[in-house]
C-alpha cells in the first residue's frame, strides 16, 4: 500500500494513505494535505494515482516542488522518493512493484494559484499534533534522502550589518532575514523577516529573492532562482555576501 510521511525536520507529523485519484497539497484549507506556511502556495502541488502508479505535479507554485532535490513540473514517484515543499518533506513509500511509467509524458504547466499571496520560503515552526494523529517513524534520513552537492558552500560578509562574518551553507535551505529562524540574521528595525533563500541541491546552490526584495548577483538583478558560482557576490537587504566553496 502506497503512503506518504509528512515530515518537518526529522519529525514525522502525519501519515497519509494513497489510493487511486488525486491528493492536493497546499496552504489552502480545502487541500487534502494542508501545510499552513507562507512558503507554500494556496494550491501548491498534487499527487495523481492511477493503475497502481503515482505522479507528483507542481501547480506552478511560487517556490516550486522538488523531487530528490531537483525542481520538477511533473514526475513519476518511486519508492523512497523525497518531495520537498518549503521546509517540509513528504517521503513516498511504495515497496510493491508498480506499473510501468511513461517517462516521456507531457509536462503540463498551469496558471499560478494564489501566487501573489505567497511569500518566498518563510521560516516555519512545527505545529503540535492533533489529538487523533499518531507519530509514525519513517526510515532514517540517510536511507530516504538523495545526496546533495558534495562541496559545501559558504558566504563571506563583504559589507552590511549581520550577526557573523562568515556563514557555512551546510543545510538544504538557508534563510536570510530578520526572523529568529533565519540562519543569516539581518540587523535593523526595518530589515525584512525574509529577504532571500539559499537552496542546496544536487545541481548546486541557488539563491531566490523574497517577493519585493531587490536582489543582485554579481551586479545583475534577479527575480527568480539563480545558481551561484564561486566568487559571485549576492546583494540583498543591505548585505554584500561573497559565495565560495569551503576548502578541504
Amino acid at each position: 500500500m502506497a503512503k506518504l510521511y509528512l515530515k518537518f525536520k526529522e519529525s514525522v507529523i502525519k501519515e497519509i494513505i494513497l489510493q487511486n485519484g488525486v491528493v492536493t497539497i497546499g496552504r489552502g484549507e480545502k487541500n487534502d494535505i494542508q501545510i499552513d506556511n507562507l512558503a507554500v502556495s494556496g494550491s501548491h502541488a498534487r499527487i495523481i494515482g492511477e493503475g497502481g502508479r503515482f505522479v507528483i505535479e507542481d501547480l506552478n507554485s511560487t517556490n516550486g516542488t522538488f523531487l530528490n532535490d531537483r525542481r520538477i513540473a511533473r514526475n513519476p514517484l518511486t519508492h523512497n522518493a523525497v518531495i520537498t515543499i518549503g521546509k517540509h518533506t513528504l517521503v513516498f513509500i511504495d515497496p510493491q512493484p508498480t506499473a510501468s511509467v511513461d517517462n516521456d509524458a507531457t509536462i503540463v504547466m498551469r496558471k499560478p494559484v494564489d501566487a501573489d499571496a505567497t511569500v518566498v520560503i518563510s521560516p516555519v515552526r512545527q505545529q503540535p499534533l492533533a489529538a487523533d494523529e499518531t507519530i509514525v517513524r519513517a526510515k532514517p534520513a540517510a536511507e530516504t534522502i538523495a545526496p546533495v552537492v558534495t562541496k559545501i558552500g559558504k558566504f563571506t560578509l563583504i559589507d552590511g550589518k549581520a550577526d557573523a562574518p562568515e556563514y557555512l551553507l551546510d543545510k538544504r535551505v538557508v534563510t536570510i532575514g530578520k526572523s529568529d529562524a533565519a540562519e543569516i540574521r539581518l540587523k535593523g528595525f526595518f530589515a525584512p523577516k525574509v529577504a532571500a533563500v539559499i537552496n542546496r541541491t544536487s545541481d548546486g546552490y541557488f539563491v531566490t529573492p523574497a517577493t519585493g526584495e531587490k536582489t543582485l548577483v554579481s551586479g545583475r538583478p534577479i527575480t527568480g532562482a539563480c545558481q551561484l558560482k564561486p566568487l559571485d557576490i549576492v546583494e540583498v537587504a543591505g548585505l554584500k555576501l561573497q559565495f565560495s566553496f569551503q576548502e578541504g
